[in-house]
C-alpha cells in the first residue's frame, strides 16, 4: 500500500514511517513532485489536517498518481492549560514568521514566566483521504512545560515538554522511547485501526 504523507517536514516523515507496518510505503511530497505550499487557513487542527489531505489527494488524482492508495495529513499542536489551549493550531508560528522552533520555545517560556500552572498536552490530528473514505483521528499525551529547554533530540517544543510519568523531556528521550508514547504514535495507532476496518 502506498500512502502519501502531506508534509515537507523530514522529522515527521521519519517519525511516522517508523510507526507504520512494512506493508505501507510512505511517500513524501517530494516523491510525488509536489512543491507548492498549502496554506493552512482553518482555525482548528482537524480543519487543517483535512484541508491538506484533501488537497494532496486531489493533486494525486489530477496528476495521474494512480498507485497512491491514500493520503495522510497531520496537524499537531501544543495546548497549554494556563493559556486556554494556546499556542494550539498556531504552534508552528507562535513567535511569528518565519517559523522557528527556538523562537517559539523562547516565547512560550516568556509567556509562562512566574505561572505555577505548567500543565499542557500535545495533540496530533491525522486526517486520511482515499477513494473510499475520509476521516480523522486524535492522539493526545498529557504533561507539563519545563522552566528551560532540555535535550537535543526531537523538534518543535520537545525540549520543553515532559510527559506525565517521566522525568525527561521529549528531547531527552530516544526516538524509540518517544515513539512508544507520543501523541503522534497514539494517532497513528488509531489511524491504522480505522484503515483496517474501512
Amino acid at each position: 500500500m502506498q500512502i502519501v504523507l502531506a508534509t515537507s517536514n523530514g522529522h515527521k516523515l521519519k517519525e511516522i514511517q517508523a510507526l507504520l507496518p512494512k506493508t505501507i510505503q510512505l511517500l513524501s511530497l517530494r516523491d510525488i513532485h509536489f512543491t507548492s505550499d498549502i496554506e493552512e487557513t482553518e482555525l482548528t487542527l482537524e480543519g487543517n489536517a483535512l484541508l491538506k489531505a484533501r488537497h494532496i489527494w486531489t493533486y494525486c488524482q489530477s496528476n495521474g498518481n494512480t498507485s497512491v492508495d491514500g493520503v495522510i495529513a497531520d496537524d499537531s499542536g501544543l495546548e497549554v492549560h494556563a493559556l486556554n489551549g494556546a499556542p494550539g493550531v498556531f504552534s508552528a508560528r507562535y513567535a511569528g514568521e518565519p517559523k522557528n522552533d527556538d523562537a517559539n520555545n523562547h516565547k512560550l517560556l516568556q509567556v509562562l514566566e512566574g505561572n505555577p500552572n505548567r500543565k499542557a498536552q500535545f495533540r496530533t490530528v491525522l486526517a486520511f483521504v482515499s477513494a473510499k473514505t475520509t476521516f480523522w483521528v486524535n492522539g493526545i499525551i498529557n504533561g507539563h512545560i519545563t522552566s528551560s529547554p532540555k535535550g537535543m533530540n526531537g523538534f518543535g517544543y520537545d525540549p520543553l515538554f515532559i510527559p506525565d510519568g517521566y522525568q525527561e523531556t521529549f528531547a531527552q528521550l530516544t526516538a524509540n522511547e518517544k515513539n512508544s508514547i507520543s501523541h503522534r504514535a497514539l494517532a497513528v495507532t488509531a489511524l491504522l485501526e480505522k484503515i483496517s476496518i474501512t
